[in-house]
């Protein structure tokens, strides 16, 4: 079970941040749009976990644990330059007076470089539609995590009900903490990152 509850506190870092970052922006979470979110991240990873279980019927295990150690480390590598090219627009913004357009840039850049952009309409209050493209955009970590788990012995069922409680309380102190985390003026998602390339080389 401690694998899964590890597997589950990494994919909920990027919902935590996303949550702090829609809070920071006076971006409010509704509990139906929470509860999307939450939903949409442990369906992800129960069905990543599904699909690997399943491809070890076909496929060598050793291939597709090295191919997911793979996968996992570069989206370790992608979210640690993410979250340097995020901290340099923030000192372009604060320090350089310089504004930058997003205006032109489809949703799922903008929200690489903000995640309170998922706020398509201004309005402050993330509505469901709204959270379900948040929720794709930051799919990817769940997806990979979850493919290069199989033959891990980690339950789907166990590690996506982990997932659900701890990115619901993920979501709630993201939200408690947002302008908090804000004021340090540094962008956390490299510790997701991070984690994303530990848990590859710990599982490899």
């Amino acid at each position: 079970m401690l694998k899964e509850i590890f597997l589950a506190f990494i994919v909920s870092i990027d919902i935590y941040l996303a949550s702090a970052a829609c809070c920071n922006s006076g971006v409010r979470i509704p509990v139906s749009s929470a509860f999307i979110i939450d939903m949409f991240s442990a369906a992800v990873l129960f069905i990543s976990l599904t699909l690997s279980d399943m491809l070890l019927c076909f496929t060598d295990p050793r291939i597709i644990h090295i191919i997911g150690t793979a996968v996992l480390i570069f989206i370790g590598s992608i979210n640690i330059a993410k979250s340097l090219l995020r901290s340099i627009i923030r000192h372009i913004r604060e320090n350089d007076g310089i504004s930058l357009k997003m205006g032109e840039l489809s949703i799922f850049l903008k929200l690489c470089l903000d995640d309170s952009a998922a706020d398509i309409d201004s309005s402050k209050v993330l509505s469901t539609g709204e959270a379900a493209v948040l929720a794709l955009a930051g799919s990817l970590d769940s997806a990979a995590t979850g493919l290069s788990c199989g033959g891990s012995g980690i339950s789907a069922v166990y590690a996506s009900a982990a997932a659900f409680v701890s990115g619901a309380a993920a979501i709630l102190l993201g939200s408690i903490t947002g302008m908090k985390i804000s004021s340090l003026h540094h962008d956390f998602s490299w510790a997701g990152g991070l984690l994303l390339i530990i848990f590859a080389a710990v599982s490899a």
